[in-house]
């Protein structure tokens, strides 16, 4: 990968991994934001909560599809202009979101909205790798990352309460806002020059030959299949299963994002010394431990409460992790192997809220956390055949 030059890279060291993680605060709201909201969304545009559902898996696969062939498309651009174009029309798609008429409006506007989105994560945790030294990268991707929990911790209940008190159309003119003010954080703080290599076909099959790579983009379909066969429907699913209100259920939410960012915080403290493999087997592990208790006290609450935060710890940290790994298991192509692992990630959200989706519809309520088990424990087997088989740097 090629750098900016020597005094524009050391512009702002502080703020420019700052910019970018704000940017994923404004990516994850976007793409989050109608799991905050489907009653609202529901009742607002009169539809079932399983036909306003199909906002997230629909957008889900635009994203799985959009993030390489993106890549690809823009892998020559400065990674300044490119990243600032991207909030420019994530911004402008929450925007004309609050204003949609209909569904199949609101629906057009999302797809557009995340085809171009889909460039946002992996360009973001490519230009971390940019920026950093070699013994600090894992951290700074951790820490870019860190706004899909931010997203989660701040964003989601903000948008669940803005849309329980005021209306769907003005939780997403809130995200437009925010989009706006993180549009020029990154303009003004992200130096310029910033490229990282060419993709192209021999990129995808290189990635392809990766034993490691491979590996690694499966346990991110796995994780995030198992997570959004609950995580799509988890306020009704609370609603139904202990009948908790829009207050207890972004409470719930709140919970998850402020674990989640914990979780993100431990993770960039330890991944330099302890590795990012060690790291993710850790978070994997609380994240399966936290959807078993769910399972086992679906019904219950507090219990219900208790398991998200277990689950919360692992949610975001683990596919940071992920993307640390795939950074070091390739260097040179960072950036496809990111947009690859933000593709599967889609892909796993797509296959997750279908699948609770599908359940949901059959009132299989409690199927829903068993089913979400079965996809994490295969991510975790997934992640110890991932092992590193030598003696490789630190981050491997």
């Amino acid at each position: 990968m090629t750098s900016a030059s020597p005094t524009s890279s050391l512009t702002s060291p502080r703020l420019a991994p700052t910019a970018l993680m704000l940017g994923n605060i404004i990516t994850g709201c976007s793409v989050l934001a109608p799991a905050g909201m489907l009653p609202e969304l529901a009742a607002g545009l009169g539809v079932g909560v399983h036909t306003a559902g199909l906002l997230i898996t629909f957008g889900a696969v635009v994203l799985c599809i959009g993030s390489p062939l993106t890549a690809w498309l823009t892998s020559r651009f400065d990674r300044r202009h490119l990243l600032a174009a991207t909030l420019l029309v994530l911004t402008l798609g929450n925007l004309a979101s609050a204003f949609a008429p209909d569904y199949r409006s609101l629906l057009a506007i999302r797809l557009v909205m995340l085809a171009v989105g889909a460039l946002y994560t992996p360009q973001a945790a490519g230009t971390a790798a940019l920026i950093s030294h070699v013994d600090k990268r894992g951290s700074t991707i951790a820490y870019v990352f860190l706004g899909w929990s931010l997203a989660a911790a701040v964003g989601l209940p903000l948008i669940t309460f803005i849309g329980s008190h005021s209306g769907w159309r003005a939780a997403y003119l809130a995200v437009g806002a925010a989009g706006a003010v993180s549009f020029v954080l990154l303009t003004w703080r992200l130096p310029s020059g910033l490229k990282g290599a060419p993709v192209d076909l021999k990129t995808w099959i290189a990635l392809g030959r990766n034993r490691v790579v491979v590996l690694l983009l499966m346990v991110t379909m796995l994780q995030m299949s198992g997570q959004f066969v609950i995580f799509t429907f988890m306020g009704p699913l609370l609603n139904k299963l202990t009948g908790a209100d829009a207050n207890a259920v972004g409470l719930v939410f709140a919970i998850y994002g402020a674990c989640g960012f914990l979780g993100v915080v431990i993770a960039t403290r330890i991944v330099d010394g302890w590795g990012a493999y060690r790291t993710s087997l850790l978070f994997t592990c609380l994240l399966l431990v936290g959807i078993v208790v769910w399972t086992i006290g679906a019904g219950v609450y507090p219990v219900m409460a208790v398991a998200v935060a277990i689950w919360g710890l692992g949610f975001a940290s683990t596919n940071s992790m992920q993307q640390v790994r795939l950074v070091a298991a390739a260097p040179l192509l960072a950036s496809a192997s990111v947009s690859l692992n933000t593709s599967v990630l889609y892909i796993g959200q797509a296959i997750g809220s279908a699948v609770g989706g599908s359940l949901f519809s059959r009132d299989a309520l409690g199927a829903t956390g068993y089913v979400a088990m079965g996809f994490v424990m295969v991510a975790l087997l997934t992640i110890l055949a991932s092992r590193p088989r030598a003696r490789v740097a630190a981050l491997a």
